[in-house]
């Protein structure tokens, strides 16, 4: 008996670290993966590609029910694209009138062989924009610094605010932007579903948490917009649903008034319970010798007695 109590309480300890950082804001965003969409987007041969794998139950990338009809929601990919600036957007399907925008990738092709890629969630599900953006591996062997470029194509450029992945070789980055690509805007709506499509359940959000943790050592959340123009150009053709604000209004409101104090140091974002703020903002074009534009807020908080 001693042993079996022994054992319950060491598995009891054990599963407490993974149960205290499942990071749960209470919004629909928690059930959406912008790590696993980026790497599922790194991994994929083209946009439609991407599109069938976002929709795949076993990439555990997705977990929304944004109308509450208790099955998961379908998400279109939707490309549109501007010279260079691509900003491919990932939309839930919520009716047959309406759909929510989730995420947006913005993708920007720099040079010859440099590529930039981020995602951002969408503020009506994240409660903010959420910028995610690939992480150094460690790997890389070339790099792109001070405009120089080398012989085999850089893997990685450091920057003042960090270490910023060059993505051309990825392979969906370089169908988009090969001479014959043709726009992919996804032809499924919510009365046309694709044959091979069957809708799930969703779970938990700390059992979800579990299964795409895999997904997150590889990328990292940041507070920079490295392509200045995507912005610009996604912010016309942004989609939202007056269901899915009604619904989620009110958690939304209370995480914009209550959540945590962040500490953002070069572009990173850490989670602290201090009471020092340091906010460093960073407006780039692209990657390369370009005009780069910081500015840089502290605020110091006296602890109460």
């Amino acid at each position: 008996m001693k042993a079996k109590y022994l054992m319950a309480l060491c598995f009891s300890l054990a599963a407490m670290p993974v149960m205290a950082q499942t990071d749960s804001t209470g919004l629909p965003g928690d059930n959406f993966s912008l790590e696993a969409a980026l790497d599922l987007f790194k991994n994929s041969a083209s946009p439609e590609a991407f599109e069938k794998a976002l929709n795949t139950e076993g990439n555990n990338v997705n977990n929304l029910d944004l109308n509450g009809d208790g099955d998961i929601d379908y998400i279109r990919v939707i490309d549109h694209r501007d010279g260079d600036v691509h900003t491919i957007v990932l939309q839930a399907t919520i009716s047959a009138s309406e759909s929510q925008d989730v995420a947006v990738i913005e993708l920007e092709k720099t040079g010859e062989n440099t590529a930039v890629i981020q995602i951002v969630g969408d503020e009506d599900l994240y409660g903010e924009e959420k910028i995610v953006e690939p992480e150094d591996d460690g790997n890389s062997t070339s790099f792109l610094s001070g405009g120089t470029r080398y012989a085999h194509g850089p893997a990685v450029m450091e920057e003042g605010t960090g270490i910023i992945v060059n993505v051309w070789f990825w392979p969906s980055v370089r169908f988009v932007y090969a001479p014959a690509y043709v726009i992919w805007t996804s032809p499924w709506t919510w009365r046309a579903r694709p044959m091979w499509w069957r809708p799930w359940r969703p779970v938990r959000h700390s059992v979800f948490y579990v299964r795409y943790a895999p997904y997150r050592p590889r990328y990292v959340v940041v507070r920079t917009h490295r392509i200045v123009r995507a912005p610009r150009i996604y912010r016309p053709v942004r989609v939202t649903s007056v269901t899915v604000y009604n619904r989620h209004q009110a958690s939304v409101t209370r995480y914009r008034s209550t959540r945590r104090t962040t500490t953002i140091n070069n572009g990173r974002t850490h989670n602290t319970q201090g009471r020092v703020t340091q906010r460093t903002t960073t407006t780039r074009q692209g990657v390369g010798p370009r005009k780069v534009k910081t500015t840089k807020t502290t605020t110091v908080r006296k602890p109460r007695r």
